[in-house]
């Protein structure tokens, strides 16, 4: 018969053991992702989270054979949660800039993103941004759109009111405490085609895109995320999320169907221009 102190040795020898065997992929992946942000990430009848980039992260991690939580917060707290190691990577649509490629990790871009305005349904459309002037904007704390605002305001002449998320800026709108709201293409579309009391104004062309960042020492995993994505984009797994949570579906050169040359965006720091043939499942 096992004498207890014999059965405790047995028991902690067979756990380190399996914990030893245990393979990587076991091990869950934390991403970050702005819940208010539709039709990217918003919550669900029932709870939790969906979106297009709530099936992108859920897809990532399925090819990498890894479980995925999607913690949803403010956009303002992503970045500074991605340096302090609560996310592995963040799935919110994040715009590639110089700034933030000099201190982040980003995958090649998977869509690309103009800034639109959204206004009231009987609001004057705006035609150019001097219309602008002596009004307010209002956007998300934060995000590239309060950036470009503030850069902005002068310049044209409105007053930038920051909000802790995208569905209190649009608010904002309807309580008429800010004649527009500045956000990407896609969540102003989304929410004008939902609320007949707004409209879709004005785009600002950038030729900018969103991107996946990681720590700037986290190449490995960059690499190894930045191959799932070319895979997606050449099995038509983006497209058909496109068609699902955007309503259209990307052909031609479109970035969501166009693998990018090396590791990373071009043109940006920390692009590699290695060549390499992502192995696809």
């Amino acid at each position: 018969m096992m004498t207890n102190a014999l059965m405790r040795r047995t028991t902690l020898a067979a756990a380190m053991l399996l914990a030893f065997a245990a393979p990587a992929f076991a091990q869950k992946l934390s991403v970050g992702l702005d819940g208010t942000f539709a039709p990217h990430g918003m919550p669900k009848l029932g709870g939790g989270l969906e979106g297009f980039n709530v099936d992108m992260a859920m897809e990532i991690g399925k090819r990498l054979g890894r479980e995925v939580e999607v913690v949803g917060q403010e956009f303002s707290g992503l970045i500074p949660g991605l340096n302090a190691k609560r996310f592995d990577f963040i799935v919110a649509p994040t715009t590639v800039t110089k700034e933030r490629a000099e201190n982040l990790l980003f995958t090649e871009g998977y869509m690309g993103t103009d800034y639109m305005f959204l206004v009231k349904k009987d609001a004057a459309d705006i035609r150019q941004l001097e219309d602008l002037k002596g009004k307010v904007v209002a956007v998300n704390r934060g995000s590239i759109y309060d950036t470009w605002a503030r850069e902005n305001a002068e310049k044209f002449g409105f007053t930038v009111e920051s909000y802790g998320t995208q569905p209190d800026a649009v608010q904002a709108v309807l309580a008429g405490r800010a004649y527009a709201n500045l956000a990407g293409h896609t969540g102003s579309l989304w929410a004008a085609k939902r609320n007949p009391l707004l409209k879709a104004s004005y785009t600002v062309k950038t030729g900018l895109v969103w991107s996946i960042p990681f720590r700037k020492d986290d190449t490995e995993m960059r690499n190894k995320v930045e191959a799932v994505v070319e895979c997606m984009k050449k099995d038509g797994t983006f497209a058909r999320l496109a068609e699902t949570w955007l309503g259209y579906k990307p052909t031609g050169d479109d970035l969501l169907v166009t693998p990018l040359p090396g590791f990373g965006q071009p043109g940006f720091t920390g692009h590699d221009p290695t060549a390499h043939t992502p192995t696809c499942r």
